[in-house]
């Protein structure tokens, strides 16, 4: 059997996601701003997405942008608040464990004179909020935190800290990389005090290559795309009206039955934890108590197996898992964030992430564990020697 256990990295598009793509394809295939009736087809696919979508965060449909995923999300937030907001102060913070799509625009910013403060975060993954403190001044316009760290799980406490930096500096946005949370727990920005939230399609079973960034009404940005002035003039381009529909679709379904999706997800998790604790020497990284950790996705290490060898022998048996993010995998390098929680090197080189959705099933948390249990003394012996 196959055991796809790595839908941190992506899902597989839902039938009836996939059928709504079919249907702008074949049907409303327009393009939205056309004004005539297949234009208007297409722009009501593109209206009614951006309406399931606000309702999942309980937001006005006018605050949603589509993009063309998380990583543009991400570039339009901290680069269109930078540069909007640079007249009231240059200070950006950020934390150590950041996906590389703020880290990289982070440097990009610093490059162009913006002063960037990036903080620690503890054994478990979670940010150093006496660090935010210290940090936030007057000069602050920009805090980037993400909800959930994408390789270890960790849920950041992001009401406390954008309370701390909207009381510290009140000019200053919050912005919220929320791709590892949306679809996996309730988000009400208003409620959380968040100003700008990313979004990703591909990780709710929608397709790849389209993304959304929820903007408070008020809060001020500038694009990073210029053209037709589509969106409002916040993101030019033609509308991508099959990955739109599919994002809307995806996330309707996604909190139609949130609870029993989490509660699912949470007990696979908590049989490969118990499984896993027979394999000698094995260790979770992150994650802290379950209110600190996502319910669907678990960081192991085995030490003395490199996290690589390990990946394949389980993918000879069609089980498939990460060895860190996917938007790096390709980089063999140890992972930033096992790093920043002061991982022991023994653990840095060998730890995979496990990662799960509503549709993963028991039998597939339980072939990865008896395969886990089976390689890893196999794979030791050999390694030593």
């Amino acid at each position: 059997m196959e055991a796809y256990l790595d839908n941190a990295a992506t899902t597989r598009c839902s039938a009836r996601v996939q059928e709504l793509v079919k249907q702008t394809m074949d049907a409303d295939f327009g393009n939205p701003s056309s004004m005539h009736r297949k234009g208007f087809e297409a722009e009501c696919q593109v209206r009614q997405a951006a309406d399931k979508i606000a309702k999942t965060l309980k937001v006005s449909e006018k605050e949603i942008i589509f993009t063309s995923g998380g990583t543009e999300s991400n570039n339009l937030a901290l680069i269109g608040a930078a540069m909007a907001n640079q007249r009231l102060g240059r200070r950006l913070i950020t934390t150590q464990v950041e996906h590389a799509s703020v880290l990289r625009t982070m440097e990009y910013l610093q490059e162009q004179g913006f002063e960037v403060l990036y903080l620690p975060v503890n054994n478990e993954g979670i940010v150093d909020l006496d660090a935010l403190r210290e940090a936030v001044d007057a000069q602050t316009v920009l805090v980037s935190v993400m909800q959930v760290n994408n390789e270890v799980g960790a849920v950041q406490p992001v009401a406390l800290a954008a309370d701390i930096v909207h009381r510290q500096s009140p000019q200053a946005l919050f912005h919220v990389d929320a791709v590892q949370s949306y679809g996996k727990m309730l988000i009400r920005p208003k409620k959380l005090g968040v100003d700008l939230l990313s979004v990703s399609g591909h990780k709710i079973h929608a397709p790849k290559g389209v993304g959304f960034l929820y903007k408070r009404e008020k809060a001020k940005i500038s694009p990073i795309l210029f053209g037709g002035g589509q969106q409002a003039g916040m993101r030019s381009g033609t509308y991508n009206v099959p990955g739109i529909a599919g994002i809307g679709e995806a996330a309707a379904q996604a909190y139609e039955n949130i609870e029993a999706n989490v509660r699912h997800m949470r007990q696979l998790k908590e049989r490969l934890l118990a499984q896993a604790a027979s394999i000698e020497g094995v260790v979770r990284n992150g994650g802290g108590s379950e209110s600190e950790s996502a319910p669907h996705i678990v960081n192991l290490s085995f030490p003395g197996v490199r996290s690589e060898v390990l990946l394949h022998a389980l993918e000879e048996s069609h089980i498939y898992v990460s060895a860190g993010s996917a938007c790096s995998s390709s980089h063999p390098t140890a992972s930033h964030t096992l790093k920043a929680m002061h991982t022991a090197p023994q653990l840095l080189e060998s730890a995979l992430r496990f990662s799960f959705c509503a549709d993963t099933r028991q039998e597939e948390v339980d072939a990865a564990a008896a395969k886990l249990q089976e390689l890893v003394p196999k794979l030791r012996r050999y390694t030593r020697r």
